[in-house]
C-alpha cells in the first residue's frame, strides 16, 4: 500500500519507487472482475512537486516513474503525430507501435491549422519574412506583417480607441499582462476555474488573490464588496469565456456588471471560444453583449486560429503600455512570420461565410457527441465544444489513456492537482471537420471503456 511519501525518508521512498518498478499490470478479463492495477498508477503528478527532502531527488523518482510506465507499455504522453491535426491520426508510441486513432485531444477547432488557404499564406510569409523575428518586438522584431493582423483584430472587433498587443504564447499573454497592469496592493480576484496562466500573472504581480466559487456571481460580489471596504485599490476580476476543464460558459454578462458596479476591472480569457460564438466569431464577450466593457480580452492563437502564440485587446493605451511592461513580451522573440501570416489568413475566413459554416458545424457536432454520452457517462456541466468524461480516481488515468488509445480514440487526461481530488476525466475536444461516423466510433470506445473501468451513469446519475 502506497504511503504518503511526504512521511517518508529519502531512503524509504528510492525503495518505493524500485518497488514500483517491478510491478506490472495484470489486465483485467472482460468481466466484471475488480481491476488489478499496478502500484505507480496511484501516484499523481503533484507527488513529484512538493517532496519533503531538499535534494532534487524528486527528479530522479519522476524518472523512474515514467520509465515504469514506459516499460509497461503505458505512457501515452507526448506521442509523437505522424500528420496535421486531422480528425484522424496516427501516432507512434513508446512502444513502437503505430496506432491509427479518431484525434479528440486537439484544439484545432475549426481545421484551420491544415487549410490550404492558411498554409499557403504561411508560406508566401515565410518567403518574404525568412523562419523567425529574431528580435524582441520592442526591438528589431516587429514585421509589417505584424501590424497587418494587428489592424485585421481591430477591423474585427470594431472598437474605437483599442490597440492589439501580440504575444509570442498565449500563455504569456495572461502571465504578462497581468503582471504588468496589476500592481503590489492591488486584488485581483478569480474564478477558482481559470488557467494556470492567469494564475501565474496573478502571482507575479504581488497583489492579493482571491477565489469566488465557479460561475458564482454571488460569492463574486461578496468578495468585492469586501475588498471595497478596505479602502480604494486597483481590483481586477479574471474569467474565462469557455472554461476547458468542464466545457462549460463563464456568466459573462452578469460578471461583468457586477466588477463594473463594484469598480473593478475585468479580463476574460476567450483562449476556447473566440472565433467559436458571437457574431462572426467575436467571441462570448460580443454574443453577450459586454465586449465594450471588458478592460482585458485574451485571444489564444493555438486553438480555433491552429497556430500559435496569443494577443491581448484592451484599450489603446492600455495595450501600448503592455507592450512594453509585459516581461515575457519584452524579452521573448516575436511572432514567427509564417505563423502571423497564417493566423491573418485564418482570421479572414474565420470573420466571413467560411467561418459561419464551421461554426454551424462545430455546434452540431458537439451536440451530437454530448447526446451520444448524456446519462451513459458522466460529462458534467459542458454545453460547448469541449466534452469531459469524469472517470474518477486517479488510478485508472494511465491504464484508461492507454486504453483509448488502443482503442483508437486520442483524448486529452486531466487529472489532479489540475482538477479536484477524485474527479479526474478525459476531454473530448470535437472540431467542426469531424464526421458522424467518426463521434459516433469515439461514443462507442468511451462507453466500452466506461463499463471495463466502471465509471458508467447507473438510472440515477451515478457511477454504478
Amino acid at each position: 500500500m502506497v504511503q504518503d511519501l511526504k512521511n517518508l525518508s529519502l531512503a524509504e521512498k528510492r525503495k518505493l519507487a524500485q518497488q514500483l518498478l517491478n510491478q506490472r499490470i495484470a489486465r483485467a478479463a472482460q468481466n466484471k472482475e475488480e481491476i488489478e492495477l499496478p502500484d505507480y498508477t496511484r501516484y499523481t503528478y503533484d507527488m513529484f512537486m512538493f517532496g519533503s527532502s531538499p535534494e532534487p531527488s524528486e527528479i530522479e523518482r519522476f524518472d523512474d516513474w515514467v520509465q515504469a510506465t514506459v516499460d509497461d507499455h503505458t505512457y501515452t504522453f507526448e506521442v509523437p503525430r505522424l500528420q496535421a491535426q486531422l480528425p484522424e491520426n496516427d501516432i507512434y508510441r513508446t512502444s513502437h507501435e503505430r496506432i491509427h486513432v479518431v484525434n479528440l485531444s486537439s484544439y484545432n477547432y475549426l481545421g484551420y491549422g491544415y487549410h490550404p488557404d492558411v498554409i499557403a499564406a504561411a508560406k508566401e510569409a515565410l518567403d518574404i519574412y525568412g523562419l523567425g523575428a529574431a528580435s524582441s518586438p520592442v526591438a528589431s522584431g516587429t514585421f509589417g506583417l505584424h501590424k497587418q493582423l494587428e489592424r485585421k483584430l481591430l477591423e474585427f472587433f470594431d472598437l474605437p480607441d483599442h490597440g492589439v498587443s501580440l504575444f509570442s504564447s498565449g500563455y504569456g499573454v495572461n502571465s504578462g499582462s497581468i503582471s504588468a497592469y496589476m500592481k503590489q496592493g492591488g486584488h485581483i480576484v478569480m474564478d477558482r476555474s481559470v488557467h494556470m496562466s492567469i494564475l501565474e500573472g496573478a502571482q507575479l504581480s504581488k497583489c492579493d488573490l482571491h477565489y469566488f466559487k465557479h460561475n458564482d456571481v454571488d460569492h463574486l460580489e461578496a468578495i468585492l464588496q469586501d475588498i471595497q471596504r478596505s479602502g480604494p485599490s486597483r481590483i481586477l476580476v479574471c474569467i474565462e469565456g469557455v472554461y476547458s476543464a468542464d466545457g462549460d460558459y463563464s456568466k459573462t454578462g452578469r460578471i461583468v456588471e457586477t466588477a463594473k458596479r463594484c469598480g473593478a476591472k475585468v479580463l476574460v480569457d476567450e483562449a476556447h471560444s473566440m472565433l467559436l460564438v458571437g457574431p462572426h466569431g467575436r467571441g462570448v464577450c460580443a454574443e453577450a453583449g459586454v465586449l465594450e466593457e471588458v478592460d482585458l480580452l485574451v485571444l489564444t492563437f493555438s486553438k480555433a486560429f491552429g497556430g500559435v502564440g496569443g494577443a491581448l485587446y484592451a484599450p489603446r493605451k492600455t495595450a501600448q503600455y503592455i507592450n512594453w511592461y509585459a516581461k515575457c513580451r519584452m524579452f521573448s522573440c516575436a511572432l514567427d512570420p509564417a505563423v502571423t501570416g497564417g493566423i491573418t489568413k485564418a482570421l479572414e475566413l474565420a470573420s466571413g461565410s467560411d467561418g459561419d459554416e464551421r461554426r454551424e458545424r462545430l455546434h452540431r457536432n458537439a451536440s451530437f457527441l454530448r447526446e451520444r454520452l448524456q446519462g451513459k457517462v458522466n460529462i458534467g456541466s459542458s454545453e460547448s465544444w469541449i466534452i469531459p468524461v469524469i472517470y474518477g480516481p486517479e488510478k485508472f488515468t494511465l491504464p484508461l489513456s492507454d486504453y483509448v488509445q488502443r482503442a483508437g480514440l486520442d483524448t486529452s487526461m486531466m487529472q489532479f492537482p489540475a482538477v479536484g481530488k477524485n474527479e479526474s476525466r478525459m476531454r473530448l475536444f470535437v472540431t467542426s471537420e469531424h464526421s458522424i461516423e467518426q463521434l459516433t466510433h469515439a461514443a462507442e470506445i468511451i462507453l466500452r471503456a466506461a463499463e471495463k473501468y466502471g465509471f458508467t451513469l447507473n438510472e440515477r446519475g451515478n457511477f454504478s
